[in-house]
């Protein structure tokens, strides 16, 4: 890597879209044409029209984003959730630029490229942290596996015909025990994404909470558990169940054998975004999900 430029941003995109690879070159173009360097991954520089003076990253590590200060991720929910395990490791803020459907994790449309390389150009933006979770895998009291998401662990069966049988626990005491689909627990930032569609309710990213939430709970009482952040959640798989599965922001995996116990905590490294501008998430929510605001007439003046 050549460390000429003082300025250098670290670009991500989903390269098999061609709405993501138009996009790069006009984000490209951009950022060269007014002094700053651009870095991308060799095996995604193939698939990109770039010229020769940008930089090449040949591993996919953290250390890829060194001496960059800003990560601009294109693409959809996978694309930002990949950039997102770049931005924690590196601690490096994250723009996400939406190419999909929702896209909670971005700051900007398709539409305003010209807009964020601007911005981006004369830093104007700020940094804000985003809650993670530290998840951990026992068997038989050992630590098997350790993970983390900024968006949900969720807990899930195998079997489709039959039902995971769990124990939910917090804070060292039993809640409930029941069959289901699997648990998901999450962020405030991933009350949008999984937790979403299992149910759950919606927490403002300023809230510092965890959440547990049932999947088709076959119970009286399965609902949505919001807790402190200083809370440890854990799911039992019970002895006598199918094995399940643990999902990490849907895109790191492992077997749950019967009897794997999880817990979730709050993760001691956060992921930092970058914000364009000051809309509130309310605004953010009804826009996302094209939410019916006609009639509404604010409070009285």
């Amino acid at each position: 890597m050549t460390q000429g430029r003082a300025r250098t941003v670290f670009l991500l995109a989903h390269t098999g879209r061609p709405a993501a690879v138009r996009s790069a070159e006009l984000v490209v173009e951009g950022l060269l044409g007014s002094g700053l360097g651009v870095r991308v991954l060799e095996s995604e520089a193939a698939d990109l029209p770039l010229p020769d003076s940008v930089e090449l990253a040949p591993a996919a590590t953290p250390a890829c984003l060194d001496g960059c200060e800003l990560l601009i991720v294109l693409g959809g929910d996978g694309t930002l959730l990949r950039g997102a395990e770049f931005a924690r490791a590196s601690g490096v803020p994250m723009l996400g630029v939406n190419l999909g459907r929702v896209g909670f994790l971005a700051e900007a449309e398709r539409d305003d490229l010209h807009r964020v390389v601007r911005r981006v150009v004369t830093r104007s933006y700020e940094v804000e942290e985003r809650m993670t979770m530290d998840v951990v895998v026992h068997r038989n009291g050992d630590v098997v596996h350790r993970d983390w998401a900024l968006n949900e662990a969720a807990v899930q069966k195998v079997s489709p015909e039959r039902m995971l049988e769990v124990v939910l626990e917090i804070d060292g005491r039993p809640v409930s025990g029941f069959g289901c689909d699997g648990i998901v627990c999450a962020t405030p930032t991933g009350s949008t994404a999984y937790a979403f569609s299992a149910g759950g309710p919606v927490v403002w990213p300023e809230v510092e909470a965890l959440l547990m939430v049932p999947i088709s709970a076959h119970a009286l009482f399965a609902r949505p558990l919001v807790t402190s952040p200083t809370s440890v959640l854990a799911v039992e798989v019970q002895q006598h169940t199918p094995h399940g599965v643990l999902w990490c922001d849907g895109r790191r995996t492992v077997e749950l054998p019967p009897g794997a116990r999880v817990e979730v905590r709050r993760g001691a490294v956060p992921v930092r975004l970058a914000r364009l501008h000051h809309a509130s998430f309310t605004d953010r929510l009804v826009a996302k999900f094209a939410l019916p605001v006609s009639g509404w007439r604010g409070a009285p003046g």
